[in-house]
């Protein structure tokens, strides 16, 4: 599965609220509105009826004259020189579907606000997204005269015994969240994450996420979210409290797309964020993804893990961007770009895996730029067992380990296995001499079929799989040669950097 690294349409206005009419029987009542490629196996070289319509007022009969019935008074006539009134609550279409999505957290479209007195737009000679602003602020600006006239209602008759109750103050602070709810586990969890702002040194650059590590202030996060500020850009972490930090890449892994970053001058009561067991996982658990959805930081969003080991190829869509490759956690938690490198937790608030990209029906423009796609409910996370075995390493080392069986894997598409190439990249021999695979004996051609009880259908299924693995891992690799099955046990071995 090929993937972009994580890639929000504008919501419809919403409805104006009925202006209540009492008839001139009613009693008041409080009334409102509510509001691919080639590569090494271990690594690759490379909205309601219009508020409404105007509901007809109650008319009342002239009492009928005793033992006798009598005619209803005939209305009033029209007042000379009045014209009939009308109002522009509902005199508006709905939004159209298919309004542009606004990226980066700008603001809806129309810049309306609510409340504000209505104008009629002058046309302007513009393309259909003129016109569906226009329309967009037609809209807000219709349910905020709506919403504002049903508050005054509902005020007016606050005296004439309305049955209406509030809580009290008092009642909602002592509101308690108990351990294991959602608002619980954001509460926790928020004050160790931060969004990442990474500016390289032409001044393009984006936004991500990135969570606390350890006390020391490293910080982890996807190597495609500080891409930017590598060769001397520039590199700031931002708690929710507002508190802001200038940082440095430790290390980063290209191939897992896992970074290490580290706060200069870091704060003394940095809280790391404890990290579960991606391994115990299953699938229908609960989880939790905070992040900077388009610059939105802080925000918390909800959902299952909908699959695990999910074979994962994702980039940021740029032309010199080499492909990751994962074995994730799938899950329907809404990911955005932004939500990049941010922590995916469970139920109890431990890290179970690191945002990183989601499925899209759109184009990708390359992580932090317009153009991207949102979430479509496939989002994809690299499981923390891995990712914190990588990070260890780039603190360590500052430069990340690959397992590798030592042999150059097509990466086209396939539901067959992983097939050895009869030619190795770089001109590099297809079966490296006295590597893993080697001493197993396999040889170009053979297709790899299984990698313990791992079903392998492609190279980058296989090179996903490899890398949840550490080298000196023992393996059995499943492999077909003339149309025969065969296995080998082999040991794996290791391949220091990105090279």
């Amino acid at each position: 599965m090929s993937t972009e690294n994580e890639g929000n349409e504008v919501p419809p206005a919403p409805s104006a609220p009925p202006v209540p009419v009492a008839s001139p029987d009613a009693s008041p009542q409080a009334q409102g509105g509510t509001p691919g490629t080639e590569g090494t196996a271990g690594g690759p070289e490379r909205p309601a009826q219009p508020a409404g319509a105007d509901q007809p007022v109650g008319h009342q009969a002239a009492p009928g004259a005793p033992g006798g019935n009598e005619p209803t008074a005939p209305p009033l006539p029209p007042v000379p020189g009045s014209a009939p009134t009308t109002s522009p609550v509902g005199a508006w279409p709905p939004p159209p579907s298919g309004v542009p999505g606004y990226g980066d957290g700008a603001a809806g479209a129309g810049g309306g606000a609510w409340g504000a007195s209505y104008q009629q737009p002058a046309p302007k000679p513009r393309g259909r997204g003129g016109l569906v602003a226009a329309v967009l602020v037609a809209a807000l600006v219709a349910g905020g005269l709506g919403g504002g006239l049903g508050y005054t209602l509902a005020k007016d008759n606050d005296n004439g015994g309305s049955t209406t109750v509030s809580a009290s103050d008092n009642g909602a602070a002592q509101i308690k969240r108990a351990p294991g709810t959602i608002a619980n586990v954001a509460a926790r969890a928020l004050p160790s994450t931060v969004t990442i702002e990474a500016e390289g040194t032409n001044g393009d650059g984006g936004t991500g996420t990135g969570f606390v590590f350890d006390k020391q202030g490293h910080i982890i996060t996807n190597n495609h979210v500080v891409a930017d500020a590598l060769d001397g850009g520039k590199l700031t972490a931002t708690f929710p409290d507002g508190r802001k930090y200038d940082a440095e890449v430790v290390g980063h892994a290209q191939g897992y797309d896992v970074a290490v970053v580290k706060l200069k001058n870091p704060p003394s009561d940095l809280k790391p964020l404890v990290l579960g067991d991606s391994d115990k996982v299953a699938v229908g658990d609960e989880t939790i993804a905070i992040g900077a959805p388009f610059g939105l930081s802080n925000t918390v969003t909800t959902g299952i893990i909908s699959a695990k080991n999910r074979p994962v190829a994702s980039s940021d869509g740029s032309s010199t961007s080499k492909a990751s490759y994962m074995s994730a956690l799938q899950t329907d938690a809404s990911i955005n770009p932004g939500n990049s490198g941010g922590p995916l937790l469970d139920a109890s608030g431990a890290v179970i895996g690191i945002n990183s990209a989601i499925q899209s029906t759109g184009s990708s423009g390359g992580f932090g730029s317009g153009g991207q796609s949102g979430s479509i409910g496939l989002g994809f996370a690299i499981p923390i067992n891995q990712a914190k075995y990588v990070a260890q390493q780039l603190i360590k080392t500052g430069k990340p380990v690959y397992a590798k069986i030592g042999a150059s894997v097509s990466l086209e598409d396939s539901s067959d296995g992983a097939k050895i190439t009869d030619q190795g990249a770089g001109g590099a021999a297809p079966v490296e001499a006295g590597g893993p695979a080697d001493k197993a004996g396999l040889k170009p051609g053979d297709v790899i079929t299984k990698l313990d009880d791992s079903v392998i259908d492609s190279g980058p299924t296989l090179i996903g799989e490899i890398w949840t693995h550490q080298p000196g891992d023992k393996v059995t690799v499943t492999y077909k040669r003339g149309g025969e099955e065969h296995t080998a046990e082999l040991t794996l071995g290791a391949r220091v950097g990105d090279s």
